[in-house]
């Protein structure tokens, strides 16, 4: 263990900072339902942004990138197109002022004003996002579990801690043991403070880890420009690839030929298409219901929504990627030295190149903010997913069918019980959990497979009603439950990936099977939702009657504006991601042509969507 006296000193001082923010913030959060899940919806969108990004540089996120960038090399900026990361684009360009519009409080509480507010079909669809939302929250409040219990397990061994346990755990379960612990930090302040509390540790926590990932980086260019050049494959420089692969560690760290096997990603172009394919039906869907739909929710306008989702990309992707890179150049250029500390029992762990890295390479006292940074990460994602849970089960559960009329001290009360359940939950099924990435193959391929249909529906489809939700969501979550079992039991095998058109599918097919059962949403909903929303798409017969009544009213006309804003958009994004990169590697001509490439993107940004931010 090479943590000092100062590393945990530093450590201890950012856990007690975060009881002490819970603890003062209680008495704000406390003050209604509004302040508690949504900071009273007065918090700058700035801050709401870097809490955002916070949630979003999550520890086990993380430490699955730097597996990719060590085996992949450039080519990893592709993969977490898997999320899809560019769905932040099209939240910036043109659906968090949709979604900011509705002025709801839950994703849940949003479909009452999309397809009203009665009806069998109203409470099926109301239920099936709630099931949902609680599903994924507890699938990444799982992921990030399971996380921060391999990183720990590297920087205190479990035979340091066992003698001063007072009772046995088998070393199995250390990591889970150590999630559990710092779980219950994340827990007490995310609980006692609400969004508030949040918002506050997230930019803390933000403001450490630019600090450590800026450290990290230099640390890594000075060992990388003092020596050998690292050795890597052919193509590892390259982002661009062709129909294969073709990436062959034979010779260099044979074991990352088998990590690539088992991805599934050596056929790179067929995996790349889908990708793409997948991730821009998930993006029209707009964002999932959790810690990014609150944060959205919760800014002042819908002008600051966009501005919020927009200020994700520029503050998380730099900053994360030199993280990022810098580790994947010090496992490479030291490898022999970090390679024992991988191994497990089914052959090399590729996920502990992270903490590996960390801890072999890191100096006394900068070790210490890398940590804080690293806890935070998990502690900032946890509770804000944490919270998106307290908001459904509150608003959506007990508001709506036990207590309508409960007092503010209720409600508050109930939102402490709520999230003391939801954190049990995601404990016991994280101990279930094999690794990073089985849990997040699941969501982003598996359970958003059943999400996105539905989705996206809802905002451009003017028939589209809640019974057609409900059973759109139905047919896709139950078949992807189903793939989870069916892929734990290894009755069926390969990437979850490539099972999501199926998925899609068959939610397309329950949606409008669904939509047509019944009758059409009650025209005054949809005129109030089109007249409040404004969205554009196959919205023509209400528009007609919204028109008739108000003659002076403009639909929105910027489809062909916000598409070529969103492709714009995901090249920035793509600049971003790999100009650290090029930084740290040093590798001239492709930094100086990426500089100009998002020089260039900033400047058409800034006349055709950040000038247009008050119109459609």
């Amino acid at each position: 263990m090479k943590l000092q006296a100062l590393d945990v000193m530093i450590i201890l001082t950012y856990l007690t900072t975060m009881v002490i923010i819970g603890w003062v913030m209680r008495k704000k959060a406390r003050q209604n339902k509004e302040n508690y899940l949504m900071g009273g919806k007065s918090l700058p969108w700035y801050m709401l942004g870097l809490s955002d990004a916070s949630d979003m540089f999550d520890i086990s996120g993380t430490m699955w990138m730097v597996s990719l960038c060590f085996v992949y090399g450039l080519k990893s900026i592709w993969i977490p197109w898997l999320w899809p990361v560019f769905n932040q684009v099209f939240l910036m360009m043109f659906l968090s002022r949709w979604l900011r519009r509705s002025n709801a409080t839950t994703g849940a509480e949003w479909l009452a004003g999309r397809f009203g507010a009665a009806g069998k079909g109203v409470r099926l669809s109301h239920n099936i996002v709630v099931t949902f939302a609680l599903l994924s929250c507890l699938g990444f409040m799982a992921y990030g579990f399971v996380g921060l219990g391999k990183f720990m397990q590297i920087f205190i061994p479990w035979e340091m801690v066992q003698p001063y346990i007072p009772f046995t755990i088998a070393p199995g379960y250390a990591p889970h043991f150590y999630g559990i612990v710092f779980t219950l930090f994340a827990m007490f302040y995310s609980i006692l403070g609400g969004m508030h509390s949040i918002v506050l540790g997230d930019v803390i926590k933000y403001c450490i880890m630019i600090a450590a990932c800026i450290s990290i980086a230099v640390i890594a260019m000075i060992k990388l420009h003092s020596g050998p050049a690292p050795n890597v494959p052919n193509g590892w420089l390259d982002p661009f690839f062709g129909a294969r692969l073709d990436m062959d560690w034979t010779g260099i760290v044979n074991d990352a030929n088998k990590k690539i096997d088992e991805d599934g990603f050596s056929l790179f172009g067929i995996f790349f298409m889908m990708m793409l394919f997948k991730g821009v039906f998930a993006s029209l869907a707009g964002p999932a219901p959790n810690y990014d739909m609150q944060k959205i929710l919760s800014t002042r306008s819908p002008q600051e929504a966009s501005k919020m989702s927009g200020f994700v990309s520029i503050i998380l992707l730099p900053v994360r990627y030199s993280m990022v890179m810098g580790l994947t150049i010090l496992a490479l250029l030291y490898y022999p030295q970090i390679s024992g500390e991988l191994q497990t029992a089914r052959g090399t762990d590729f996920e502990r190149i992270l903490p590996a890295s960390v801890n072999a390479f890191i100096p006394v006292g900068l070790l210490g903010l890398v940590l804080t940074g690293l806890l935070g990460a998990f502690m900032g994602t946890f509770s804000g997913t944490l919270n998106a849970a307290q908001a459904y089960i509150v608003n959506d559960i007990y508001l709506k069918y036990v207590n309508p009329h409960a007092s503010t001290k209720k409600v508050i009360t109930m939102n402490y019980t709520a999230g003391l359940a939801v954190v049990t939950l995601g404990v016991i099924l994280g101990l279930f959990v094999k690794d990073v990435n089985t849990v997040l193959q699941w969501i982003v391929s598996g359970l958003y497979g059943g999400y996105v249909a539905a989705n996206m529906l809802k905002w451009y489809w003017w028939r589209f009603n809640a019974s057609g939700f409900f059973w759109g969501m139905l047919s896709g979550i139950v078949p992807a439950i189903a793939l989870a079992i069916l892929k734990s039991f290894g009755i069926i095998h390969g990437l979850d990936l490539y099972y999501w058109p199926l998925l899609f599918l068959l939610s397309l097919a329950g949606s409008i099977i669904g939509t047509y059962a019944a009758p059409a949403t009650e025209i005054n909903v949809l005129k109030d939702f089109y007249k409040t929303v404004r969205p554009w798409g196959f919205w023509k017969p209400v528009h007609a009657l919204v028109q008739a009544d108000d003659p002076a009213f403009e639909g929105n006309k910027n489809f062909k504006l916000n598409m070529f804003n969103v492709s714009l958009g995901i090249v920035g994004q793509l600049c971003l991601t790999i100009l650290p990169m090029y930084v740290i590697l040093w590798m001239k001509l492709p930094l100086v042509i990426t500089i100009a490439i998002l020089a260039v993107v900033l400047l058409v940004l800034k006349r055709t969507w950040w000038n247009k931010l008050e119109e459609h």
